[in-house]
Formats: C-alpha cells, sequence, structure tokens
C-alpha cells in the first residue's frame, strides 16, 4: 500500500533544509508538529478546510488550545495517521 506524499515531501525536505524550527514558512502554507517527536511538517493551508483535517484541529484545540509556542500547529496523532491523512488530501 503506497502513500502519495508529494507535496508533504517537498515541503519536509524544504524544513529540514532549514537551520532553524522558526524559519519562515512561505505563503499559502502552515507548519505543524505532529508525534511524539514533533516532527514539523509545511502543509498548504487549503488542508485546514477539509473535514478530516478539522478533525484533527478539534482535538488541538481541546488539548493544547490556541497557545502554540513552537511557531506552528501541535497536533496530537501518531506521524503515521498524518501522514495517511494528507495522503488521502493530497488526491483531492
Amino acid at each position: 500500500m503506497g502513500f502519495r506524499l508529494n507535496v508533504i515531501r517537498r515541503a519536509s525536505l524544504t524544513s529540514i533544509q532549514t537551520a532553524s524550527k522558526s524559519a519562515e514558512v512561505r505563503k499559502g502554507y502552515v507548519a505543524v508538529y505532529v508525534g511524539e517527536k514533533q516532527k514539523r511538517f509545511v502543509i498548504p493551508i487549503s488542508y485546514l478546510n477539509q473535514s478530516s483535517f478539522q478533525d484533527l484541529l478539534s482535538q488541538v484545540e481541546e488539548e493544547f488550545g490556541y497557545d502554540h509556542p513552537m511557531g506552528g500547529l501541535t497536533i496530537p496523532c501518531t506521524e503515521d495517521v498524518f501522514q495517511h491523512i494528507t495522503s488521502r488530501l493530497n488526491e483531492l
């Protein structure tokens, strides 16, 4: 079972290449931190309007509120779940 992670992979490579976690995110994208190790992903803002992503955002609000000291959203799920959701969004 393969996942299409073109957008996420490209964004992740960009974020890996930056020296600082607080590096600027280009227009139209948002930084999110996922999993126990708080891995940083840069995703298109359009994902925020999708119902599956809205469910994650509701969990974020309940668990973390709106204070995100790392400069991006903290998503309370495993990296595998996050990548599965975003791969489905890539197909839309």
